[in-house]
């Protein structure tokens, strides 16, 4: 087997890194199938907290759409569209970003096909006691904690000497190879996004890709079964997303996902063929709050089922991240410290999901009154 560039990098390491543990807990879809009706406690959500009154679905259509073609040809409308939504949404919608429907298609396929499969052969690619890879479910760090309505698979797509192969399931035929041939196109679309942010930050377009150089990728494939009580649980807690950027499909007729903006909760309506993008703590902290990793959550449906097939990426665990020179002054004064990717990312895993509480490990606490907080 040749190794591309990225390999020889990994190659120089002594092992493939785990990132975080977490605590088994019962299969959703199994317990769906045995009793549709059944929601026990432990997935039961506060009335507070499921509170439908700040639900504003009318902003959905104010989400920006970023035609990356524009991009690449240097639109300055385009670019300026960019800044907007990193700045005021923390979301946006790409089109025309080159990865054939037909292969996106063929990834819902496949994937689907693997949640039908029996429970006793869906388990054999289960997640080890001390790492995310394989299915199963994560960031379930207490016995207490309140569950989510899903379950996952979760797989390491690059550096490709990362990936944990066990993990990988050999059922329906062509799995690994349709999800590899997805997540190089992720990847590809990815790396000409990060290239885009980093003159939207003021940088030269190598910027985040030197910082990404050893770059690592991610699949999650969340599975929503149908819920009896939709509004008393939630598919999957508030949270922030802890890497660079997150690439994500949704089914095309099931919605389900909702973003915080200005204290609301946005459902995001699918858009045919497009990709929608989130921008994560890091480009948080690299810009000094100016763009934000805004929460976003996932709700149920009663009666239909909901896959989201979600890409996250990444810096390599040892590369340091720290506002950008140019992003502090007086009247934006320095707001996070120094800290090393691996230890951030790893700190965030071994907590539940909640909100953006991960984050106050990177700030400044001195600095936090002196403008207005980002989460």
């Amino acid at each position: 087997m040749s190794l591309n560039a990225d390999d020889e990098l990994v190659n120089q390491m002594e092992e493939t890194p785990t990132f975080a543990s977490s605590i088994p807990v019962p299969n959703v879809q199994e317990m769906v199938k045995n009793n549709p009706l059944q929601v026990p406690e432990r997935y039961l959500r506060s009335q507070e907290e499921m509170e439908k009154v700040n639900n504003k679905p009318h902003l959905s259509s104010e989400v920006l759409v970023i035609d990356l073609a524009l991009l690449s040809y240097g639109n300055k409308e385009e670019f300026l569209k960019l800044d907007i939504a990193c700045k005021e949404w923390g979301f946006f919608q790409i089109v025309n970003h080159g990865i054939q429907k037909e292969l996106l298609q063929k990834m819902k396929d496949t994937t689907a096909e693997f949640f039908k499969l029996p429970i006793e052969e869906k388990e054999k690619y289960a997640m080890s006691a001390n790492d995310i890879q394989g299915y199963g479910h994560a960031y379930v760090v207490s016995e207490e904690q309140i569950l989510d309505w899903s379950d996952a698979l979760i797989l390491i797509t690059h550096p490709t000497l990362y990936r944990k192969l066990q993990h990988w399931p050999q059922t329906p035929e062509g799995f690994k190879e349709i999800i590899d041939a997805c997540s190089s196109e992720v990847k590809r679309v990815g790396e000409e996004l990060l290239s885009y942010l980093s003159v939207i930050m003021g940088m030269q377009k190598h910027f985040l890709l030197e910082l990404h150089k050893l770059s690592l990728q991610g699949i999650r494939v969340n599975y929503y079964p149908p819920c009896s009580t939709p509004e008393q649980v939630l598919g999957l807690s508030s949270h922030s997303d802890s890497n660079t950027i997150t690439l994500l499909m949704q089914d095309g007729d099931v919605s389900g996902l909702e973003i915080r903006h200005k204290g609301a909760w946005v459902p995001v309506a699918p858009i045919s063929d497009a990709i929608l993008v989130n921008v994560g703590d890091v480009m948080e902290i690299l810009s000094n709050g100016k763009y934000k990793s805004v929460e976003h959550r996932a709700v149920t449906n009663k009666d239909k089922e909901r896959t989201s097939y979600v890409f996250f990426l990444s810096p390599g665990d040892d590369v340091e991240v720290e506002p950008l020179d140019h992003m502090i002054d007086a009247q934006n004064p320095k707001l996070y410290q120094k800290v090393r990717y691996g230890d951030y990312l790893r700190q965030s895993m071994k907590r539940k999901m909640e909100g953006k509480a991960h984050t106050e490990v990177a700030k400044i606490k001195d600095s936090s009154d002196l403008r207005n907080k980002t989460d």
